[in-house]
C-alpha cells in the first residue's frame, strides 16, 4: 500500500521556501514521499496564442531549480518529485489535497498586497482542502497575551466541548507523538454569560457560578480527550480551560509552540458551503507558529 506524499506549494518566494523546509522534515518524520509544486498563473489578460500548449517540465521550471538547489545535500533526505501545474492557484491547490496526506504552504506568496497578513491561496486551501493543511507564518510575529509555555517541543490543539472535532484531535496527538511533545488541549468557555433581554439588548447574569461552569468545561474535555489518550499512552497530556475568547487562547499558546492543531467548519444542511469559521480565522491571521487546519472526519456523510 502506498504512502501518500507530503505535498508542499512553492513559488520562489521567501514564504513558500519556509513552508517547504516545514514539508520536508514532516515528510520525514512520516516516512512518507515530499512532492514539491510550483502552480504557474498566466495573467488572464494574456492572448491564447502566448500560452505554452503544456506545462513545462520541472527540469526547466527555475522555481522548481532554486528548490533542488536548496534540498539536494540534506541528509535523510525522504523520496522527491517535482511537478509543474498552470491554472489558478486558489483553484488547483486545494485540489492537491485530494491525493496528499498533508498540504503545506507559506501565509502568503509573491502576488497580492505586501502587507496582507495571510494570502488567498493559503485561505483557499485550507478551507477547501481533503486533506489537513498547514500554513507556516512568517518569523518574527509578535504575541502579546502570556499563554502556557514551558521547555521542549509543544503541539496546541483547540477544542469546542459543545462540538467537539475528533479528527482535529487525531491529528494533534498523532503529531505530538511523532515529535515527542507535550500536547496542551485549550478548552474556553464563555464568561461572564449574557441573556438576550429584549430586542437588540443583553444582560450580564450573576445567577450560574463560575467555577461550575469550568468544571464542567474540564469534565466534558477530559472525556473527550481519554480515548485519545489511551491510542497515545506516551503523550503528555494537558488539558487548560479558561474563560474568554477561544482564538485568544489559542494565539496565546501559539508562542514557541511548534504547531496549533485547528478544525474546519463541518458543512450542514444548511450550510452546504465549506467555512473555515472565527476563530480559526483569527488563529490563522495572527499565531505566531505553523498552523494546521484539519477538516472534519466524515464530512461528505
Amino acid at each position: 500500500m502506498s504512502t501518500l506524499p507530503v505535498v508542499a506549494a512553492v513559488d520562489g518566494s521567501d514564504d513558500s521556501l519556509r513552508a517547504l523546509d516545514w514539508a520536508f522534515d514532516a515528510a520525514r518524520m512520516r516516512g512518507a514521499p515530499l512532492c514539491v509544486v510550483h502552480v504557474r498563473q498566466y495573467a488572464p489578460w494574456a492572448p491564447p496564442e502566448a500560452l505554452p500548449a503544456s506545462p513545462p517540465e520541472p527540469e526547466e521550471d527555475p522555481v522548481l531549480q532554486q528548490v533542488r538547489t536548496r534540498l539536494e545535500d540534506r541528509a535523510e533526505r525522504p523520496a522527491t518529485e517535482y511537478a509543474v501545474l498552470e491554472g489558478a492557484p486558489a483553484a488547483v491547490l486545494p485540489e492537491l489535497g485530494s491525493t496528499a496526506q498533508l498540504l503545506v504552504l507559506g501565509s502568503r506568496g509573491r502576488g497580492g498586497f505586501a502587507s496582507l497578513i495571510l494570502g488567498s491561496n493559503s485561505m483557499a486551501a485550507a478551507r477547501d482542502a481533503e486533506c489537513p493543511v498547514v500554513v507556516v507564518p512568517r518569523p518574527g510575529r509578535q504575541v502579546h497575551e502570556n499563554g502556557p509555555a514551558g521547555a521542549g517541543p509543544r503541539v496546541v490543539v483547540g477544542l469546542h466541548v459543545d462540538g467537539p472535532d475528533e479528527a482535529s484531535l487525531a491529528f494533534a496527538f498523532a503529531e505530538a507523538d511523532r515529535r515527542a511533545a507535550r500536547l496542551q488541549v485549550v478548552a474556553a468557555y464563555v464568561w461572564p454569560l449574557q441573556m438576550w433581554a429584549v430586542p437588540g439588548d443583553f444582560i450580564t447574569t450573576s445567577t450560574v457560578d463560575q467555577e461550575a461552569i469550568e468544571t464542567g468545561t474540564r469534565t466534558l474535555a477530559d472525556g473527550f480527550v481519554a480515548p485519545h489518550r489511551e491510542r497515545h499512552p506516551d503523550v503528555r497530556v494537558e488539558v487548560l480551560v479558561g474563560p474568554g475568547d477561544a482564538a485568544g487562547h489559542l494565539v496565546a499558546a501559539s508562542k514557541d509552540a511548534d504547531l496549533v492543531v485547528v478544525g474546519r467548519h463541518r458543512r450542514r444542511l444548511l450550510a452546504p458551503i465549506r467555512m473555515i469559521g472565527s476563530v480559526t480565522q483569527a488563529v490563522l491571521l495572527h499565531a505566531a507558529s505553523p498552523v494546521a487546519v484539519v477538516p472534519p472526519g466524515g464530512e461528505e456523510s
